[in-house]
């Protein structure tokens, strides 16, 4: 078929400041409330800084993240469960919890401590209600009705001595992830007192976030795209950035299924809930009908009219979740013939975990004589509705089933949105291919996004791209279309000339698609070099069930066999919570786009979820590796069809090598570093913590003393600082040590944490450039204020 471009390009002066070259004022990129005022740096590469979290997830690598609340604690003080702490520089970026559905009233107060004073206190419900005002309002926090079952704080909180956060009762389900700095330079404080309306009004406003950038300039294209045909739809020449890229596509229409809120209740094993209702005098039976979450199978429940069994509930079919199901009984004329009104008791019998109804519909003698809303105060009220053994109660917001014509809409979207690849080559290299739905936040459907860094406007079938892409000597931009039918649509890319200076890493993306493997996580982004990786796009299709969504994800940086992050389950890592109970949402980091069943355009027998994440300010970087996973189910034991376009920026080039390594326990590795220290030597044979059915092992000696060590390790003398591992029995938890380096004394080397089971732990102290550049070695002097262990000790120089 016919290839037709037009390509015209117009010059656009954008109003506004000029901003700066991209070049980095410090090593650390953007602090605070830059990390959201500056992201033109986006691209910037840091050194001397690590991203981590504390989390929940469970210490044997099983599922229990967090549902009895067993690993939520580090330890425990007069003020309650600490949850998170560091000594040194750094800034706490995400936060993250759910327990009852969502209700986090429970965990009572939560403390927040940076440099010693206390910058919150007060009740985590209220905190992420908004209840504090700003900085602390939507969307940098999020209660359960806004991120669909999870709470979160996205409020960058910087601190230079100690960061420490406690919750006045175990919190069950958490995250807390943060930033580590080798430094304080360029950091300040937190300072709640700043409330950073700026920051709040832009990320409510969405557009692009970046700030203005004169002489941008728009490349425009009208294409029509043969199946199998690629075309270029804009070209740069020069040092510049790519600022934007929009696409519009009219044939994946927005095709939305109806959806309806009603609020519910359940009981479980002996209970029951009654009711009246009225019925006409002359009926031949009456017939019940109940609204149900189908997602819940084989509820089954006797019947008593007027206190006598006289029907029962089939058991409920197993029905997709985010669907409405109704289910029918009968009710005999010998129970309800000749009266008016009649009431009814449902008595459990069974149920995969509990019986729930949303409303019952009364229909006798060919007419709806009576409609019971329950959950409802006033229609409860109104029909003396009572409940026994209560299991739940709350509101959903669920879907019905489409049309054979709509569902052909949303399979030619889905052809449209995954077929249609985008690709750009920066300086003649191609870094990015990716299915447009996926790369703007929607891969099953055109569905609304509204996030940070891009955006979709399903109601014009328009999308949006702000990620900074700079460039030395150019870019282009092309479209490829591997679906079966031609696709038409307009282009758009902005972008404009600047210079390009400073540790300045490529726009990259990696995507993949396929079916998942037993026993093995799903990989979003393996790669080498140095980088960071800034976030995902994720489609998934699994059992409807939907238990696909209890993985952990797992990020590996620079070949440590300690996770820095560890999460507690999928909708966990997006920030929401319990299979996402509240349907979908977007918000400026974080979003559920899409929850479709078979009958809204899954395939059958399928339950489909898409989701994206964004990590700026709690961007991973990495030094000469980073592997980041997912698991599919408890421990990758759920089938499903994954598709991933992972977001990050890199060179090729690595800045991170170990230039010398310690064996503690090993005479000769010791005398030849000059290590002096006491402490029995042990054999260690256990795991890392990470892969519950491939984990890590290692069988080797170590030493645990409470006397001072000192050793000698090499440095490159070209370092920008220098990252000190430690690999360690971590058996006890708590670890703590005085450190100086070249007889400077340092913060303290604090790990908080412990694991009993898989006993195995690398950690890291950065030690900054001031005191190691242009030194050949360091001399470290540990003293501990606690049993301290080390297996060995490795310099890795940065660059």
């Amino acid at each position: 078929m016919r290839l037709s471009v037009i390509l015209a390009t117009a010059a656009l002066v954008v109003a506004g400041s000029a901003a700066p070259a991209l070049a980095a004022t410090t090593a650390k990129g953007p602090v605070g409330w830059d990390v959201y005022r500056r992201l033109d740096r986006l691209p910037e590469l840091p050194v001397g800084v690590q991203t981590k979290q504390f989390s929940s997830f469970d210490r044997t690598g099983d599922n229990n993240d967090g549902f009895e609340g067993k690993y939520s604690c580090l330890s425990t003080t007069s003020q309650g469960c600490v949850i998170a702490e560091h000594t040194g520089a750094g800034e706490v970026q995400a936060i993250w919890f759910t327990r009852d559905g969502g209700d986090v009233t429970r965990t009572g107060k939560i403390t927040i401590e940076l440099d010693g004073e206390k910058v919150v206190d007060a009740s985590l419900q209220d905190l992420v209600n908004g209840k504090l005002g700003a900085p602390f309002a939507y969307p940098l926090v999020g209660n359960a009705d806004q991120s669909s079952g999870g709470v979160y704080v996205e409020v960058p909180m910087p601190f230079t001595r100690s960061m420490r956060i406690t919750t006045e009762h175990n919190p069950l389900f958490y995250h807390v992830s943060y930033r580590t700095f080798a430094d304080a330079e360029g950091v300040s404080t937190f300072d709640p007192a700043d409330k950073a309306q700026d920051v709040i009004d832009r990320l409510k406003a969405g557009g692009d976030p970046k700030p203005a950038i004169p002489g941008t300039r728009t490349q425009d294209a009208a294409i029509s795209l043969a199946p199998g045909a690629s075309v270029r739809v804009a070209r740069t020449q020069g040092s510049g950035l790519l600022s934007g890229i929009r696409l519009k596509l009219p044939q994946a229409e927005q095709v939305l299924p109806k959806t309806e809120a009603d609020e519910g209740r359940a009981f479980g094993a002996n209970g029951s809930s009654e009711f009246t209702v009225k019925i006409d005098p002359a009926n031949d039976g009456v017939r019940l009908t109940r609204r149900i979450d189908p997602a819940i199978g084989r509820q089954v429940a006797k019947v008593l009219v007027d206190g006598q069994e006289a029907a029962q509930w089939a058991p409920s079919k197993l029905g997709a979740a985010g669907m409405w199901a109704d289910e029918v009984v009968d009710l005999p004329a010998a129970a309800t013939k000749g009266k008016s009104q009649i009431t009814i008791k449902n008595v459990f019998v069974s149920s995969d975990l509990d019986y729930n109804e949303f409303t019952y519909w009364v229909d006798s003698n060919g007419k709806r004589t009576d409609t019971v809303d329950v959950g409802d105060a006033a229609g409860e009220a109104a029909h003396n509705y009572k409940i026994v053994a209560q299991t739940w109660q709350g509101e959903r917001t669920f879907a019905f089933p489409m049309d054979q014509g709509q569902l052909a809409e949303i399979r030619t979207a889905q052809e449209i949105l995954q077929g249609l690849r985008l690709r750009i080559s920066f300086d003649g290299r191609r870094t990015v291919d990716s299915p447009v739905g996926e790369f703007f936040g929607s891969g099953h459907a055109m569905l609304p996004v509204k996030s940070l860094m891009y955006d979709i406007d399903a109601t014009t079938s328009t999308l949006n791209a702000w990620w900074p892409m700079p460039y030395r000597t150019g870019a282009t931009v092309e479209l490829y279309n591997d679906s079966d039918r031609t696709i038409e649509g307009q282009a758009s890319v902005a972008s404009a000339n600047r210079p390009i200076s400073g540790n300045v890493g490529y726009f990259r993306t990696q995507s993949r698609a396929g079916g998942t493997t037993p026993g093995k996580s799903w990989t979003f982004l393996r790669a080498t070099g140095q980088g960071k990786f800034v976030g995902i796009s994720h489609t998934m299709r699994g059992p409807t069930t939907r238990n696909y969504l209890e993985g952990d994800e797992r990020v590996f940086v620079d070949g440590s066999r300690t996770p820095q992050i560890h999460g507690t389950g999928t909708e966990d890592f997006y920030q929401a919570g319990w299979y996402f109970n509240r349907e979908t949402f977007s918000t400026p980091f974080h979003g559920n786009t899409a929850h479709l069943a078979p009958a809204t355009g899954c395939p059958a027998g399928n339950d489909c979820t898409g989701a994206y994440r964004l990590m700026i300010g709690d961007a991973v970087p990495f030094g000469s590796s980073l592997t980041f996973d997912i698991e599919h189910g408890w421990t990758n034991d759920v089938e499903g069809v994954y598709s991933s376009t992972a977001y990050w920026y890199g060179r090729d080039q690595a800045s991170a090598a170990q230039t010398d390594s310690l064996t503690v326990g090993d005479q000769a590795s010791e005398q030849s570093h000059g290590y002096t220290g006491q402490g029995e030597v042990a054999t260690l044979e256990s795991a890392f913590e990470g892969d519950f059915r491939n984990p890590v092992t290692l069988k080797a000696t170590h030493r645990v003393t409470q006397d001072p060590v000192t050793f000698k390790l090499k440095i490159d003398r070209g370092n920008q600082g220098v990252e000190l591992r430690r690999t360690s029995d971590q058996s006890v938890a708590g670890q703590h040590a005085e450190v100086t380096v070249n007889g400077r004394k340092l913060p303290d080397w604090v790990q908080p944490l412990g694991n009993q089971t898989r006993r195995w732990l690398e950690d890291v102290y950065q030690i900054p450039a001031g005191l190691t550049s242009g030194q050949r070695e360091i001399t470290v002097r540990l003293t501990p204020k606690s049993p301290w262990s080390a297996a060995s000790y490795t310099a890795w120089s940065l660059r």
